[in-house]
């Protein structure tokens, strides 16, 4: 199934989204969830009939009104997540970051996944990002993939996380580097330097809907990897491109290091980290190691940025300078 949650007359629905009609959950059956919420707090108790009612529209048995995709006024798949946890996946980025700095690879990344917690209550949709104007300094994209967790659970084993995985979506998880680098100096953080915008949709994708994308996990890993391209474009033009495949930490992998010694929720929402290439900060990195005349390139007011994940959908997001000089940087002491 591929989900939409959508604004209608000021409330949150709950849509299917078939060839680029939204149907209503409650519309097929009344009995379903209308929100995204309720559907993940009872998954357990919803979910066949879910896929029921999904097939039986696809299938022409069921007959309601529908709404075009394009048209809606679509919201994050996952509006208020429970938390929003980011990973640190792809080898590939983290290598090329740190040869950018002319620093050795860190031998930890290939021993365990890590993660941070970012502000779940800043996770939105499709859209504007309304950025300050500290945030324009270096203002950054990172093209990501990401999990929602759909049932309770603790102290989970990679080989049976996949089962806790209620669907995957594309993720950007915006960053301010200048915010973000100098809070890491004091070795916390990202916090400032994320905390305004995580964006996640267009739709939740169930893991039933990439079964024909399924390749094996990288060896000596654990948990289900899919061949999935991913890009990014600026103003229409791509500037990033990798492959959901070529993730070294499995979804698997990462929730069995978020699940220890603590409770995972229905509403979680799990970043996959950036991808290769994903994000102006490596590619400024890399060209300006190839070439010191280099210019580089950042997230201007007005850019649009696209993100597309083969079976997930394509996500765009307008970015929008707050009318505002109101500075955080110009209160360091």
């Amino acid at each position: 199934m591929k989900l939409v949650t959508y604004s209608q007359n000021g409330t949150e629905q709950l849509a299917f989204c078939i060839n680029n009609k939204l149907y209503n959950t409650t519309a097929a059956d009344s009995g379903l969830p209308a929100t995204m919420k309720q559907l993940l707090n009872g998954w357990g108790q919803h979910i066949a009939a879910m896929h029921s009612a999904d097939t039986a529209i696809k299938n022409g048995n069921i007959s309601i009104p529908s709404v075009d995709f394009e048209t809606a006024h679509v919201l994050a798949p996952v509006p208020q997540p429970t938390s929003c946890r980011d990973g640190y996946a792809f080898r590939q980025h983290v290598a090329a970051a740190r040869r950018n700095r002319k620093v050795d690879m860190i031998a930890e990344f290939d021993q365990y996944p890590i993660f941070y917690f970012t502000n779940h209550n800043a996770i939105q949709g499709p859209g504007p990002i309304p950025c300050m104007p500290d945030h324009f300094k270096r203002l950054d994209f990172e093209l990501e993939a990401a999990i929602v967790i759909c049932k309770k659970g603790r102290n989970i084993t990679a080989a049976e996380a996949d089962d806790y995985i209620g669907g995957y979506m594309i993720m950007n998880d915006m960053s301010a580097r200048t915010l973000q680098m100098e809070e890491m100096l004091l070795n916390l953080g990202p916090a400032k330097g994320k905390d305004f915008s995580t964006v996640i949709g267009p739709m939740l994708v169930t893991p039933d809907e990439l079964e024909p994308y399924k390749i094996p996990a990288k060896p000596n890993h654990t948990g289900n990897n899919y061949n999935l391209r991913m890009t990014c474009s600026v103003n229409g033009v791509q500037v990033s491109e990798g492959n959901m495949g070529d993730m070294d930490w499995t979804f698997a992998e990462i929730v069995e290091r978020c699940a220890y010694g603590v409770d995972i929720l229905p509403g979680d929402v799990i970043g996959s980290g950036t991808v290769g290439t994903g994000c102006f900060l490596e590619l400024n990195g890399t060209g300006k190691l190839n070439d010191p005349n280099y210019k580089e390139q950042w997230l201007q007011d007005g850019d649009v940025v696209e993100m597309t994940i083969d079976g997930l959908g394509h996500l765009s997001n307008t970015i929008v300078a707050e009318k505002t000089d109101w500075s955080i940087l110009n209160l360091k002491k």
